[in-house]
């Protein structure tokens, strides 16, 4: 018989949210060579509040993506309730991008690939994908050779493209994203020279 899981007490719960909050904060500015000890202060916790949390400082990266992974699914599982399969796609396409436009998680992502977490809720979010791309195909709202796995690898390519331009205008990436909206699209598409690829 397995033990249940209790849930955090309220102020434990409230600590792990100013550390996930302030680690974002201190990783934006500062990169993955941010400390543990400027985590904390900027959290207003001691720096031992951090280790009973996070035992490491990759773990405390993998608990940031793990979150904004989860907050990603749970957009696209809301999309797929929508009456319109094509537009509930998009919707969540500029949903995934505004959110990348307002924290860039590259690095952390890169750092806690690896992670058993993090894989499954990437898993989970992938299949998630691909159930609103399906449903998008079958409404004719897209072409019929693009895969879950093709939108997810475009997800992050509205606003990764801009960061190639000089003093971009904030909203850029919109211009973008409307670009890989018109080549999603069935009509006047060409066929594409490869094998979709597999997610695993």
């Amino acid at each position: 018989m397995t033990t249940p899981v209790r849930p955090l007490r309220v102020d434990a719960a409230r600590n792990r949210a100013l550390l996930l909050a302030a680690a974002e904060a201190e990783f934006a500015e500062r990169g993955p060579d941010a400390s543990v000890a400027d985590i904390a202060r900027r959290a207003g916790v001691a720096k031992g509040t951090v280790f009973r949390h996070f035992a490491t400082k990759e773990e405390l990266m993998a608990a940031i993506v793990g979150e904004h992974i989860a907050s990603l699914t749970a957009v696209a599982r809301e999309a797929l309730d929508a009456a319109d399969p094509g537009t509930a796609l998009f919707d969540f396409l500029t949903v995934s991008a505004d959110k990348r436009q307002q924290s860039d998680l590259t690095f952390l992502q890169t750092v806690s690939g690896d992670d058993s977490k993090v894989i499954e809720l990437r898993d989970e979010l992938v299949a998630t994908i691909t159930a609103l791309v399906d449903r998008a195909r079958a409404a004719g709202a897209v072409r019929d050779d693009v895969t879950g796995t093709d939108v997810f690898a475009l997800m992050c390519a509205p606003v990764h493209v801009i960061e190639f331009l000089p003093n971009p205008a904030p909203d850029l990436w919109r211009r973008y994203l409307t670009i890989i909206f018109d080549g999603l699209r069935p009509q006047g598409a060409s066929p594409l020279p490869m094998p979709a690829p597999t997610w695993h």
